[in-house]
């Protein structure tokens, strides 16, 4: 079908005159008029319109009618919340506030007029949502034309300037189709699950999305390009934490650490028309998928796995598959063959478990129903390395890097020039010829390279894991939700076939390697604008409603209770009530051989005490300023309890060390004193009692010393099992013990100074007595004589 006609069946007549208008387009590129010459003129025409009048058009709509969704369900949410505010004051809501809205919200609003309001909105949130549902559609449908447009242009007037990179560039800067609705979606979610609730009379506690979160046994999946300067980094970002998965097909064996990452060969099916293309790109639901996969090279008869994958509600994949061999492939996919001899071999073992053998019957019929259904045959292969990051037996976190990926036509399209033997499942000249990366025999327009890597990361259960974090907020990896290389290989090689494009496809051939302090504002804006919308599901529903809506007060590690509470700084979703957020680690992350910065908040202590703008901790210097930057919104209540505060105490073994390093140094010098004080006092005489005193007073200090050390370990093992979040800093003892010690120095200096002078005083005295004796005896020797 030809995109003109696609596009006019797919108009949303409200806004027939906002989409591109794709005739226009194609008059000014006068496709079937050659005898008029090309100019540059004609160029800077057809960019003008396509790039500044079309694109922008749709751009500024989509942008207006994002803001007035918007605009519309907030309306609603400002309806709902005094019912909202009326239900959480009936489950015995605490404080002043709640018993004030409980007083002007369950009193004013009565069971008809509630009932009305609830219909009221009911009816609003269709409205949104039908809306919402064709603004993707509108999204979709306008990038598609303007990627044939431009495709058109190059194809017929390309040769001297081919305008696909400043489309694509363009397409950047106003980007029409993202997919981005999931925000307004979960807000529109929170409010059908309050109204319909409401309305059916079941209980409110209900409102809580625990039980729709991913169990336990399921995997959150996250896929990501990553620029080929950024492998080697991303690879040892990840080594750190998980070993290289080493496979080994041919044997059960410990693989040797040499062995090349396998090549992975998938071959995908499809039809002339691409329908499950289409189904995949427009996520229709129960969208299946078929392909063909195995290791290595076809020449080493490897296991193939037939697989067909079809998605249900909510991105969850039901997957069927059983292996073939390939001299049965052609046949099955001819409906001559339906697994026949393996079914018997199955059964007469005996050995499988019954269950099992009808499981595999039940797939066999299946995929060959879907098969002959849908008229399929192989269209794409997807060729490309595989390095695996996964302890062994431990499948909590799988982490998938794919180098590499070519992507190849596998058709039989044009009979006149098929890529493949119409009466052969694949490729001859490549699976008999075992060609490798980059498959320079193939003819360009058959064979794309995906320019970057592909990773992948799944996580088991709804546990959180920081490294994984850190990696998927950095600047050396860019999102790429729902990518798929079967939608990909495609878009590229069937541009002619196909009528719809994935959202990222503008965005391939851009550089994706980003500057990290770039990359670092980009994240801050995306968790800014989710903590946004959390926040407003939040106000209305309160904590329950929003399993990610987690109100950022500024407190480091306490409890609520116990002070003032501050999130981590790689928490997913801060809260945009505080502009400014002080984080440091928490109480189990302390290693008091940080150089102050491992210091916690919450506790005035020393001079901090006697002179408010002195403190010795970073923390405490904005610890005021924060506090009055915390206030909840209405319909917000206090937590009561952290939910990192249930649950065991568990301590890193570093923050016993360091409480217990603290305290051996305490008596480390203690015992100095000690043992200065006793040699002090063995060394005086029986009369050197300024000696004797000094020494009792060192005696008083190691005492001092030796008490303080003890009281302070005992106070803070007693903090970190209460998980308090109180300043771990005190200043009394150490200025104690240094006051003391100077005023017993100053002391002794003095005595022995005035011990000196007396001396000295003494000794003089002594001196001039001796010399009027020996003047008294000379003049009485003197007089003797005369008398003589």
């Amino acid at each position: 079908m030809k995109f003109g006609s696609t596009l006019r069946k797919s108009v949303y007549a409200p806004w027939k005159d906002q989409y591109i208008d794709y005739d226009k387009l194609k008059n000014l590129l006068r496709e079937h008029d050659d005898d008029k010459p090309w100019t540059s003129d004609d160029v800077t025409q057809f960019t003008e319109e396509l790039a500044n009048v079309q694109l922008e058009k749709v751009y500024n709509f989509k942008r207006d009618i994002q803001e007035k969704l918007k605009e519309r369900t907030t309306a609603c949410e400002k309806k709902l919340e005094p019912l909202a505010l009326g239900i959480k004051a009936e489950d015995g809501e605490d404080g002043a506030e709640a018993a004030s809205s409980s007083k002007d919200t369950k009193s004013d609003v009565p069971p008809a007029e509630k009932k009305k309001l609830l219909q009221e909105v009911l009816k609003e949130l269709d409205g949104i949502t039908k809306e919402v549902k064709e603004l993707e559609k509108y999204g979709r449908i306008n990038y598609t034309a303007v990627i044939k447009a431009t495709k058109k242009h190059d194809k017929l007037r390309g040769r001297s300037y081919r305008l696909r990179p400043f489309i694509n560039a363009r397409l950047t800067e106003k980007p029409i189709y993202t997919e981005d609705q999931s925000p307004l979606l979960y807000r529109l979610s929170a409010m059908y699950s309050f109204v319909r609730q409401s309305l059916d009379g079941k209980p409110q506690e209900a409102l809580s999305f625990a039980e729709n979160a991913s169990g336990k046994d399921e995997f959150t999946s996250y896929k990501f390009w990553v620029h080929k300067d950024n492998l080697l980094e991303v690879k040892t970002v990840i080594l750190r934490r998980l070993p290289v998965l080493v496979y080994n097909p041919q044997t059960s064996k410990v693989a040797e650490g040499s062995q090349r990452d396998p090549t992975i060969t998938s071959i995908y099916f499809d039809n002339q028309d691409f329908p499950l293309y289409t189904d995949k790109v427009n996520h229709v639901p129960n969208a299946a998928s078929l392909r063909l996969r195995w290791y290595g090279q076809l020449a080493e008869k490897p296991t193939i796995h037939l697989e067909k994958k079809e998605m249900k509600d909510g991105d969850v994949a039901e997957e069927q598959r059983f292996p073939i061999k390939e001299k049965y492939v052609q046949p099955f996919i001819a409906g001559k063959y339906h697994m026949e001899k393996q079914i018997q071999k199955m059964e007469a073992r005996g050995a499988q478990d019954p269950q099992d053998v009808n499981e595999f019957k039940k797939s066999v019929n299946d995929i060959s129903h879907f098969i002959k259904e849908k008229d399929l045959q192989p269209v794409l292969r997807a060729n490309y390395t595989r390095t695996a990051f996964q302890i062994p037996g431990d499948n909590r976190v799988r982490v998938s890097l794919d180098t590499n990926l070519a992507l190849i036509r596998e058709d039989s399209l044009d009979l006149d020039r098929p890529c493949r033997d119409p009466d052969d499942w694949h490729r001859r000249d490549i699976d008999d010829r075992q060609m490798e990366y980059p498959f320079k025999e193939i003819r360009k327009g058959e064979r794309y390279d995906f320019p970057h890597a592909i990773l992948e990361i799944k996580v088991r259960g709804l546990k959180k894991y920081e490294w994984i974090e850190d990696l998927i907020n950095s600047h050396l990896v860019k999102e790429a939700p729902r990518f798929s290389k079967f939608v990909q290989g495609v878009a590229k090689l069937f541009e002619d076939q196909v009528n719809t494009f994935p959202f990222w496809l503008s965005e391939v051939e851009m550089d994706i390697k980003r500057e990290p302090e770039a990359a670092f504002e980009e994240e801050q804006k995306k968790k800014q604008k989710a903590a946004e919308d959390d926040f407003a599901v939040g106000s209305l529903f309160g904590a329950r409603a929003s399993p990610s809506y987690r109100p950022s007060v500024i407190s480091p590690v306490g409890s609520p209770a116990a002070g003032t509470s501050a999130r981590k700084a790689s928490a997913p979703k801060p809260s945009p009530l505080v502009v400014e957020q002080t984080t440091k680690p928490s109480a189990e992350e302390i290693d008091s051989d940080d150089d102050g910065d491992a210091t916690i908040p919450g506790r005035t202590t020393g001079l901090s005490s006697l002179f408010p703008s002195f403190s010795t901790s970073k923390y405490a210097r904005s610890k005021e300023s924060a506090a009055k930057a915390i206030a909840l919104p209405p319909g917000v209540r206090h937590p009561g309890v952290w939910i990192k505060d249930q649950g065991p105490v568990r301590v890193e073994a570093k923050v016993w060390l360091a409480n217990q390093r603290t305290f051996i140094k305490w008596q480390h010098v203690s015992v100095l004193l000690a043992s200065l004080s006793l040699g002090l006092y063995n060394a005086a005489g029986e009369s050197n009692n300024i000696a004797r005193i000094l020494a009792v007073v060192y005696t008083c200090v190691a005492l001092f010393t030796l008490l303080w050390g003890y009281g302070i370990y005992m106070w803070r093992r007693r903090l970190i099992m209460q998980r308090s979040g109180t300043d771990f800093d005190s200043v009394t003892g150490p200025l104690v013990v240094a006051v003391g010690l100077a005023i017993a120095l100053c002391l002794n200096f003095g005595f022995k100074y005035r011990a000196i002078l007396t001396e000295r005083e003494h000794n003089h005295a002594r001196h001039n007595g001796t010399a009027a004796a020996a003047a008294l005896v000379e003049m009485v020797a003197e007089r003797i004589e005369l008398v003589r």
